[in-house]
């Protein structure tokens, strides 16, 4: 079986690594343009999707838009019989999903039809899911809407950042691609349509999304700490600058209670306390802007944070 993998960030690194390590024929790689990295902008980095596939001796497809006669052309050269997507970037037109003979499978980081879209690790984790997993899925032209071929599902530990779970995900849809393509050869792989009228979204994280809101629920706002951890980092504003916020964890609130959401209710060795809507969370590290993340105790030392101090306001 010819397969033609697409992807292009490092969640993609795993399954294209385990599908050279299971004895795969990977007929070639397509990912994004090498982009510009670095202050001047002047360095164009490959994709770590490119690297892996450099190294492997791999022929690389590197379009703007996948699409066009010459690019179908070019596709078809490499005569894959398969097509598997991970996290490539770009919606497939329907004359690219069908080119190989069995079709295009994608590996998706939910369990659908729960969380289609952009960003379904973090809106797990923000949302509270206490599982979430991976689904290998036939592509159609729809967003996240083909039939179901495999699902391998995983809980989602308590306190787990966006970035753990991340990790464990990338390496899971490796495990659950591989098993996918074995029952496809022996025949037995089952495809079930999914329920539409379940779907739930998760689009494209923005900047705003990962303002805290001080007057949500403790657990919501620790949740939405986790969920932006370790990029692009949960921030709130404190004295006019802006400030990014880690390792928050819902405590009581033991003092203060009538204390108004965001302000700064308890100090100590293990963080400081912000009172929330409901309860309170105690953060462990912060990263003010243009400086690395440290631990909270020093910062608010250094910074001369002080009881009554209110995150949020301007």
């Amino acid at each position: 079986m010819r397969v033609l993998f697409w992807g292009t960030p490092d969640f993609a690194v795993p399954p294209l690594r385990a599908l050279l390590g299971e004895g795969f024929d990977v007929a070639g790689v397509v990912t994004q343009p090498d982009r510009p990295r670095g202050r001047s902008r002047s360095r164009l980095d490959p994709s770590p999707v490119k690297q892996v596939a450099l190294a492997e001796g791999l022929p690389v497809l590197q379009p703007e838009r996948p699409r066009g006669d010459a690019f179908l052309a070019e596709l078809r050269a490499l005569a894959p019989d398969l097509s598997v997507v991970v996290a490539y970037g770009h919606i497939l037109p329907r004359a690219v999903i069908d080119l190989p003979p069995l079709g295009t499978l994608n590996i998706h980081a939910s369990v659908l039809p729960a969380l289609r879209g952009a960003d379904p690790i973090r809106a797990a984790i923000r949302q509270g899911f206490a599982t979430t997993g991976v689904t290998i899925m036939r592509m159609v032209p729809a967003l996240d809407a083909g039939p179901v071929l495999h699902v391998l599902d995983t809980p989602v530990h308590a306190d787990e950042t966006y970035g753990e779970l991340w990790a464990r995900l990338s390496e899971l849809g490796a495990q659950a691609l591989v098993e996918a393509l074995a029952l496809l050869g022996a025949g037995a792989l089952r495809e079930a349509p999914q329920d539409d009228a379940l779907a739930t979204y998760a689009p494209k994280t923005e900047r705003e999304d990962a303002r805290v809101d001080w007057t949500r629920p403790a657990e919501d706002v620790a949740r939405a700490v986790r969920a932006y951890d370790p990029r692009p980092g949960a921030y709130s504003v404190l004295r006019g600058g802006e400030v990014k916020l880690f390792g928050a964890r819902a405590v009581p609130v033991e003092e203060r209670p009538d204390a108004a959401p965001g302000e700064v209710v308890a100090l100590g060795a293990q963080g400081l306390t912000v009172k929330c809507g409901e309860d309170a969370v105690r953060v462990s590290h912060v990263q003010p802007a243009g400086r690395p993340r440290l631990e909270a105790a020093a910062w608010a030392n250094g910074r001369g944070v002080e009881l009554g101090d209110v995150f949020g306001a301007a």
